[in-house]
């Protein structure tokens, strides 16, 4: 596989490993602070707002540092407030140190992608960056399901400690096999002006907006399919539906076949056939058989990583002048999506259930397709 290519695996996984950790862990975390389980998932919140609100700045954090120490270091010092987080005594000191892994989880992201894009080129681009999405597949879903296991076997607290001790061995890795990228020259008062041009450019605003629709419809399917699979006819346990997590699994292998067959074709076909594939496993999760509804669920996250894959092989390749800003701000968008998907279909469950959410996941998925037609199509290929 290649040093390379291992350690930017390993990169995706640090990025992901702790950000929806607790998502799982709603009610043990209720039962200790004695907090409701809607007070819980703030849990969750203030990381993917710390991570929306510290991404746009990344590249002015790492500044003119090397970027393989810049990941590395991040992914090591990711493993402080993990640990932090599992002696907390009290739910404000938790939410403190879940925010403080949010503000190093777009060091890890988006200098990653930025390292993608100097060392890499032309074809190559997408097939690194659906290595490192692959990566990022695997840490979401290890993350998830390592803190249900070990709090089940014996509490949350010693599920979060292994997951900052993973942290650190990671971090450690990506230390050891990463390579160095050429330093990058100082910056003229012409590059500033080009920089702030370029980030708000067509393309590339098409692109933060494809992020924050990529999302949306990951965070809305599986929040609220939950609360559709606990009801008739399904009636799913909890453990049952914490194992549909397992789904994930399929984009880590189909993410970098489909980088690697599909490094010479334009990413704008990436996307069509992202959305296709998630319109129609959204469609499939209206059926009223639990393996059609599994299937669904598998064809939809598959959509949104390679939509992923696309999109952050879009910004390295067409971001020249700033690279981590770019993808800092599409992290924004992207993470702001996330929170629009936890909340505004909760306001069509309540009144029209499942039917109507899927409704309003089916039209965020269909929207990259005119965002691309209009903003990537027109753009030159670079090589």
């Amino acid at each position: 596989m290649g040093r390379p290519r291992v350690a930017l695996f390993l990169a995706g996984c640090a990025a992901f490993i702790n950000l929806y950790a607790t998502q799982g862990l709603l009610s043990e975390l209720a039962a200790t602070f004695a907090i409701s389980p809607r007070q819980a998932s703030w849990s969750i919140t203030v990381t993917t707002l710390a991570v929306a609100l510290t991404a746009p700045f990344v590249s002015r954090l790492s500044g003119r540092a090397e970027q393989h120490r810049v990941i590395a270091l991040a992914a090591i010092l990711l493993a402080l407030p993990a640990l932090m987080a599992a002696g907390a005594n009290s739910f404000g000191e938790l939410l403190l140190w879940r925010a403080g892994q949010g503000v190093l989880i777009p060091l890890v992201f988006a200098t990653s992608v930025a390292y993608i894009g100097v060392r890499w080129s032309g074809p190559a681009v997408t097939e690194m960056t659906s290595v490192y999405i692959a990566g990022t597949v695997l840490g979401g879903f290890s993350g998830r399901f390592l803190t249900g296991l070990l709090t089940e076997l014996a509490d949350w607290r010693l599920a979060l400690a292994v997951l900052a001790g993973l942290n650190l061995m990671i971090g450690l890795g990506i230390y050891l096999l990463l390579p160095r990228n050429p330093r990058l020259r100082a910056t003229t008062a012409a590059d500033h002006q080009a920089r702030r041009s370029e980030l708000l450019s067509k393309p590339l605003l098409a692109t933060y907006a494809v992020g924050f629709c990529v999302l949306f419809a990951q965070v809305a399917m599986f929040t609220y399919v939950g609360l559709h699979l606990s009801q008739a006819p399904f009636f799913l346990g909890t453990a049952a539906l914490g194992a549909i997590y397992a789904v994930f699994l399929l984009a880590l292998v189909v993410v970098p076949v489909a980088g690697r067959l599909g490094k010479a074709r334009p990413r704008h076909q990436w996307v069509t056939v992202a959305v296709w594939l998630g319109v129609s496993g959204s469609l499939l999760s209206l059926a009223p058989s639990l393996w059609l509804v599994v299937l669904g669920l598998a064809l939809s996250c598959t959509g949104v990583f390679l939509a992923q894959a696309a999109a952050n092989a879009f910004i390295t390749a067409h971001a020249r002048h700033n690279k981590a800003g770019a993808v800092g701000l599409y992290l924004s968008a992207y993470y702001l999506g996330g929170s629009g998907g936890a909340f505004f279909p909760g306001l069509l469950w309540a009144q029209w259930g499942w039917p109507a959410c899927i409704a309003l996941i089916v039209l965020l998925q269909l929207l990259p397709l005119l965002l691309v037609q209009r903003g990537w199509k027109t753009t030159p290929q670079p090589n």
